[in-house]
């Protein structure tokens, strides 16, 4: 199997260059990945266990969908890539894009978008990249995130915490609030 390559941005986010994935994650350059939460209609948010085989964080609970740009491809179509790879939604459209996270520590140097989509699944999910998955309340994630900081991909928490801070959707049809 040949190795991926991902293009790698200087600290705005412009492409400077491509590198093979092992040396990107090895010297710790900038590059580029998406996100996409998943809610369903009861607003349960589905994660990912990753599987124990990945190269990093295996084991750890992550955003619904998440992966590196492909070189030269958008984030709106590398959004729209990862949903179908790893849950098996085919969007015609990118789904609702919310913010940008910059490049640390946590996101592993990588600058990353996130998107909010809406689907009640069931999902495929490929057992090289996935392990398990599972709909998930938000108001029991931040306590989790809190006690087990560890049982997470380092991004996930930083992109939840950003999440609290937006507008709440919209309820589903044929829900009321008070």
């Amino acid at each position: 199997m040949s190795e991926e390559y991902f293009d790698v941005v200087n600290e705005r986010d412009e492409v400077i260059g491509r590198e093979a994935r092992s040396q990107v994650h090895r010297l710790g350059l900038y590059h580029r990945a998406v996100h996409v939460l998943v809610f369903d209609p009861q607003h349960r948010l589905f994660l990912q266990k990753r599987s124990q085989w990945k190269d990093t964080f295996p084991g750890t609970w992550d955003s619904s969908a998440s992966g590196h740009l492909a070189p030269g491809e958008s984030y709106d179509a590398c959004a729209i890539r990862e949903a179908q790879e790893e849950l098996g939604i085919t969007f015609q459209q990118p789904p609702e894009k919310l913010f940008k996270i910059e490049a640390c520590p946590e996101t592993g140097w990588e600058f990353i978008w996130v998107y909010r989509a809406h689907h009640a699944g069931p999902f495929i999910l490929p057992p090289e990249e996935i392990e398990s998955g599972d709909w998930f309340a938000p108001e029991m994630l931040e306590p989790w995130m809190s006690r087990r900081p560890g049982d997470f991909a380092p991004a996930l928490p930083l992109i939840w915490n950003r999440l609290q801070h937006l507008p709440r959707p919209c309820p589903a049809p044929g829900r009321h609030a008070n």
